[in-house]
């Protein structure tokens, strides 16, 4: 059997990060999430281009997940990644996350869910910006998720 020059799995990876991309970008358009959706998003917090403030890369100095449901604002979604303004304590911040840097997906009120092998890297030089979040963890058994293990070069 030959090696395959190809990187299917970084592929489908891509394609699958392409999802999540076209969901935000469909809830910037309306400006709110429709019906019962709301978005938890996972992500690592050192990954180059993620904007998070210092204490919370204390806090949570590998991953951290946000809720994108009720009280969100300014989402902008570009090729690279998305900004949004989140508030949290009473104070308005907007957080800055590339795709690449994601490692989870999911919409519990349609039990959906992707999980992605990002690559731990770490940007000595990213942005700090006090932005308090709090992790948001999903609950076992609450949704879908599509593992991407069977596409993987082993």
């Amino acid at each position: 059997m030959s090696e395959s020059v190809f990187r299917y799995d970084k592929m489908v990876e891509d394609a699958l990060k392409g999802v999540v991309r076209q969901c935000l970008t469909q809830v910037a358009k309306r400006g709110m999430l429709p019906g019962q959706h709301h978005f938890y998003i996972t992500y690592r917090t050192r990954h180059p281009g993620v904007a998070l403030p210092a204490h919370l890369r204390e806090r949570y100095p590998e991953e951290i997940t946000i809720v994108l449901q009720h009280q969100f604002w300014n989402l902008d979604v570009g090729e690279e990644g998305f900004s949004v303004g989140l508030s949290f304590g009473g104070k308005q911040e907007t957080l800055v996350v590339p795709y690449a840097a994601i490692t989870a997906f999911a919409d519990p009120s349609c039990k959906f869910g992707l999980q992605f092998q990002t690559e731990i890297v770490s940007d000595p030089q990213a942005k700090t910006e006090p932005t308090p979040l709090s992790p948001a963890p999903v609950k076992d058994g609450e949704s879908k998720v599509v593992a991407l293990d069977a596409f993987r070069k082993k």
